[in-house]
């Protein structure tokens, strides 16, 4: 309300420094205009009276364009009946005119100025000097048609742009309402595979844990305290996730190949041995790649250690020149009946764990194949070029 106000202040300022700035010009500049036509009536107090009304008139131009233009019209049609010379009167209708042009409808514009017309148009055949005739009403409706003119195109051109900034603000809006949906599903895949690797790591250990405390209580101990490391490195993991959330929060370090070692020593610790191998030259990853290298790998490693009933599983990482390749396979008998849909095309795509690395490894342009390994047991294979993310 209060930037309305100040808008308004301005406006009424701006005109009535243009009053008095056209009275000016008006009482200077018709005595001069005078002089150059001899026939016309000599300048008088009536005269400046109604150059005086005119130029006044124009202090409400903004808030009412049509009185203006109407008390105007008036004005200057009687100032030139009485035959008072051609002069700077004229500019205070040809503001006139515009400023309802520039202002109103375009309809309602056009019936003002078009009685402003037909008033001005009064002077050519009825006049106290010497009548101008028919050649007088081109040069007299310059004075209208112009003005009206600029005055639509300018009106024109401002809801354009108007209407333009408002397609911005709802593309920018909706832009960064898309952003936020992308956000909120990349950190709740996160989320998922995070909170799904360490539940699952800690289940099997809790179950080994169980399985040993009435025999071999010693050894339960061991279980224990994987199970207690398990659980604080997924929630600092998950912490560092979440951290994404919070406005001003630090973001930790990215997972990505270089924790490889890390979760395959907690994955011993519940008991699934994995052997890691890596074919080429490890080399810096862009973080989205190698983050999603990590997680690929963690998944498949998560559905291993529930599905598939074996202890062990092999991973391998192979950097080439133009894409990166993880593999993940294993020789168990659970995964094709305990929870993964094989398709007709011999992709895995059961279960909300494959579906996101599914959807991550498509996102940056790879693509992930999931199903029965030649020799036995699962295969989880994803392919991330490198080239269109570097």
């Amino acid at each position: 309300m209060w930037r309305g106000d100040q808008r308004g202040w301005r406006w009424a300022a701006a005109d009535v420094a243009l009053a008095l700035a056209l009275l000016v010009i008006g009482l200077l500049g018709t005595d001069l205009a005078g002089d150059d036509q001899p026939g016309s009536r000599p300048v008088d107090a009536g005269c400046r009276v109604l150059i005086v009304v005119a130029a006044l008139a124009l202090t409400a131009r903004h808030r009412a364009p049509a009185a203006v233009l109407a008390v105007v019209s008036v004005a200057t049609t009687i100032y030139l009946v009485i035959g008072y010379p051609y002069g700077p009167i004229l500019l205070t209708l040809l503001v006139a005119v515009y400023t309802v042009a520039a202002r109103l409808p375009v309809r309602p514009a056009a019936l003002a100025t078009g009685g402003a017309f037909v008033l001005l148009l009064t002077h050519v055949f009825v006049s106290l000097g010497s009548a101008s005739g028919w050649t007088a009403v081109l040069p007299t409706s310059a004075w209208v048609v112009v003005p009206f003119a600029v005055g639509v195109v300018v009106r024109v051109n401002r809801e354009t742009a108007a209407r333009s900034r408002a397609e911005e603000a709802r593309s920018r809006a909706e832009q960064a309402r898309r952003q936020t949906d992308e956000e909120r599903l990349r950190i709740a895949q996160e989320v998922h595979d995070v909170v799904g690797h360490g539940l699952a790591a800690i289940s099997m250990q809790a179950e080994i844990a169980l399985h040993l405390l009435p025999k071999r209580p010693e050894q339960a101990e061991t279980a224990l305290t994987a199970i207690s490391r398990t659980s604080r490195e997924a929630l600092d993991e998950l912490r560092v996730t979440l951290g994404a959330v919070r406005q001003g929060a630090e973001r930790g370090p990215v997972p990505g190949l270089a924790r490889l070692a890390a979760l395959r020593d907690r994955l011993a610790g519940a008991g699934l041995a994995v052997e890691l191998r890596v074919v080429g030259d490890p080399r810096e990853l862009p973080a989205a790649v190698d983050l999603a290298a990590y997680r690929v790998v963690q998944e498949a490693l998560t559905n291993v250690l529930r599905h598939a009933g074996v202890s062990d599983a092999e991973v391998t990482v192979d950097y080439r020149a133009d894409e990166l390749t993880v593999e993940v396979t294993d020789r168990g008998t659970g995964a094709a009946g305990d929870g993964i849909d094989l398709a007709a095309d011999g992709d895995g795509v059961g279960g909300h764990g494959l579906a996101g690395m599914r959807e991550r490894v498509a996102a940056l342009g790879g693509r992930l194949t999931t199903g029965p390994h030649a020799g036995g047991g699962f295969r989880v294979s994803a392919r991330l070029p490198l080239e269109s993310t570097a």
